[in-house]
């Protein structure tokens, strides 16, 4: 039993193109992780799409499938897009690759605080930098997916352990 006392609240946000693969997929992964791996900290987890195609659709239904076989529930999200109020409500945006960290950074008010970053900055490996899009491929691409993002999560758990400190 861990007795690590109970951390600040932290707010982390998922980020791909229409959150329904990747974004979803890191969400429900991050939550796992961290109720196996650090359940002592406080982190509440979302996610978002830099576009609006998909506003309030459920994830990807391979995304579903995929996830569910690791036992990973995503059934019961719907997908949202990045506003720029994200940018004050939470600590860290996480990409899943490069054009959405651009396009995070188009939204992104001057006076936010918050860290914009991408989640495989985390991977131990760091040979990938992005998250590949699973949408328009077959079933190893959405296991690829949740390795790479597996991965990455323990990466981003052990950033979340450090002392907590306003992000700069």
């Amino acid at each position: 039993m861990n007795l690590e006392p109970k951390s600040k609240n932290v707010r982390v946000l998922m980020v791909c193109m229409g959150n329904i693969c990747r974004s979803p997929t890191a969400e429900g992964v991050l939550r796992r992780a961290l109720q196996r791996h650090a359940p002592y900290l406080n982190v509440e987890v979302d996610s978002a799409g830099t576009h609006g195609y998909h506003i309030g659709e459920p994830p990807d239904r391979r995304s579903i499938a995929h996830a569910q076989r690791r036992g990973i529930d995503l059934s019961g999200l719907r997908a949202r897009q990045l506003v720029a109020e994200d940018f004050q409500r939470f600590d860290w945006i996480v990409c899943m690759d490069a054009a959405n960290v651009r396009a995070a950074e188009r939204l992104r008010p001057e006076e936010s605080s918050a860290q914009l970053v991408r989640l495989l900055d985390w991977s131990p490996d760091h040979v990938e930098r992005d998250v590949p899009d699973p949408y328009y491929g077959g079933a190893e691409d959405f296991e690829r997916v949740l390795d790479l993002v597996e991965r990455a999560v323990l990466g981003l758990i052990e950033e979340l352990r450090q002392p907590w400190r306003s992000p700069s």
